[in-house]
C-alpha cells in the first residue's frame, strides 16, 4: 500500500523535511508514506481568499487519480486514536486501494474536496500549523504501522 500526502505549501523549514523522513525511512514500502507538495493560491493584504482555495483545490483535484481512497484532514473531521488509525490503514490495505490523504492551505481545503473525500479525519480540534502536520502524520502513520506489526514502538 502506497499512501500519498498531497499537502499544500512549499519550502518546508529543514526540521520538516528531517522530521517526516526520520519516520518515512523507517516504514516498509508495502506501507511507504510519499509527499506532494501543492502550491499554494496568491495571498496578501489585498488578495481573495476564495480564489486561492479554489486554485488550490484546482491543483489538488489535477493530481488525484480518482481510484483513490480520499481522506481530508480538517479540523471539522472525526478525530481517531492511534489504535483507530491503525483499523483503518488496516482496511485501507486489504481493500488494495491506494490512499490519499489532503491537507489545505491556511484557509483549509475548498469545501467541494471534502464533502467528496472518502473520509474526513481531525488530527486535533486545535490549529496546528501545516508544516507541523505533515511531522505529526508522519510519526502516527508509523506507529499505526507499528501497532499492525506488533512493534514494541506503541506502548
Amino acid at each position: 500500500m502506497k499512501i500519498r500526502l498531497l499537502a499544500v505549501g512549499t519550502r518546508m523549514p529543514g526540521w520538516v523535511n528531517e522530521g517526516v523522513e526520520e519516520y518515512r525511512k523507517r516504514l516498509p514500502r508495502d506501507f511507504a508514506l510519499e509527499i506532494e507538495e501543492i502550491a499554494p493560491g496568491q495571498r496578501g493584504k489585498n488578495a481573495d481568499t476564495a480564489k486561492a482555495v479554489a486554485l488550490e483545490a484546482k491543483r489538488i483535484r489535477e493530481r488525484l487519480r480518482g481510484d483513490e481512497f480520499v481522506v481530508a484532514l480538517e479540523v471539522g473531521g472525526r478525530a481517531w486514536s492511534t489504535e483507530r488509525l491503525a483499523q483503518e490503514a488496516e482496511s485501507w490495505r486489504l481493500e488494495g486501494r491506494e490512499v490519499v490523504l489532503l491537507v489545505g492551505g491556511p484557509d483549509g481545503l475548498a469545501p467541494e474536496l471534502s464533502a467528496g473525500a472518502d473520509r474526513r479525519w481531525s488530527l486535533s480540534s486545535l490549529t496546528l500549523p501545516h508544516p507541523l502536520v505533515r511531522v505529526i502524520l508522519a510519526e502516527q502513520l508509523y506507529r499505526a504501522w507499528t501497532l499492525l506489526v506488533g512493534h514494541p514502538y506503541h506502548r
